[in-house]
C-alpha cells in the first residue's frame, strides 16, 4: 500500500472520530439544555426539617480540666415539600454544639429515598464522652445551668441528590440549624422517661442547600 493510500485512509479515520466526538457533544449540549429547562420549570423547594424533641441523658461539666459529657437522643423530621422532584438522602450526620463548639460526635442515619410529600423521622443518639471545652464555654454554661435554660443547636450536615423523572442530579451539600431550648432546676419543662428527661421542641430548622 502506497503512503498516499495510508493517508487517504488515515484522513477518513480523522474525520469519522471528529463527527463521533461532535455528535457526542452535541448530545450531551440538548441533555443539558432540556435538564436546565425541566428545573427551572419545576424549581424544586429545599426540604423541611422540625426539630421535635431532644431527651437529655447526660450534660454534666467538670472543671480543671474543662470537660462535658452529653448524651441525648433527638427526633428530627424532614419533609419534601416538591409535587414533581424526589429526594436522595445520600448522607446525613446529626450532632449537637453549644456556643458554636461541637459538643458530641457526629452521628450518621440511614441513607433513603423521599418521594413527592412524604416525610421522613429520624431519632439517632449522639453523645461526647470528656470532650475538651474552652474555659470560656464552661465558664458560660455554668452560667446558663445556675439560671436554668440553655440553648443548644442541633445540626444536619448531609449530601442530597434531587430526582426529577428518571433523572437525578449530582449531590448537593445540605446544612440544617434547630435550635433548642433545656431548662433545668425549678424551671425544668421536661417530662422524665425512664433515666432521661424528655423535652419538647416542636421548632423548624433553618435550611440550606
Amino acid at each position: 500500500m502506497s503512503a498516499k493510500d495510508c493517508d487517504h485512509h488515515g484522513g477518513k479515520k480523522r474525520k469519522i472520530i471528529r463527527r463521533i466526538c461532535a455528535g457526542t457533544l452535541i448530545f450531551l449540549f440538548i441533555v443539558l439544555v432540556v435538564v436546565l429547562i425541566v428545573w427551572a420549570v419545576l424549581r424544586p423547594e429545599k426540604p423541611t426539617f422540625v426539630l421535635q424533641d431532644i431527651s437529655v441523658y447526660a450534660f454534666n461539666v467538670s472543671t480543671n480540666p474543662n470537660l462535658l459529657t452529653s448524651t441525648f437522643q433527638v427526633t428530627i423530621s424532614s419533609r419534601n415539600p416538591n409535587d414533581d422532584i424526589g429526594i436522595y438522602y445520600d448522607k446525613l450526620d446529626i450532632y449537637a454544639v453549644y456556643r458554636s463548639q461541637q459538643i458530641t460526635l457526629r452521628s450518621g442515619v440511614q441513607p433513603t429515598y423521599e418521594g413527592h410529600k412524604e416525610v421522613n423521622i429520624w431519632s439517632p443518639f449522639i453523645y461526647g464522652t470528656s470532650v475538651p471545652i474552652a474555659p470560656y464555654v464552661a465558664v458560660l454554661l455554668n452560667q446558663d445551668q445556675s439560671i436554668g435554660s440553655v440553648l443548644l443547636t442541633i445540626k444536619v450536615d448531609g449530601r442530597i441528590r434531587w430526582k426529577v423523572g428518571t433523572i437525578v442530579t449530582g449531590q448537593y451539600h445540605l446544612y440544617a440549624n434547630c435550635p433548642a431550648t433545656i431548662t433545668l432546676g425549678s424551671r425544668n419543662t421536661g417530662i422524665v422517661v425512664g433515666n432521661a428527661i424528655k423535652y419538647t421542641v416542636a421548632q423548624r430548622c433553618d435550611v440550606s442547600v
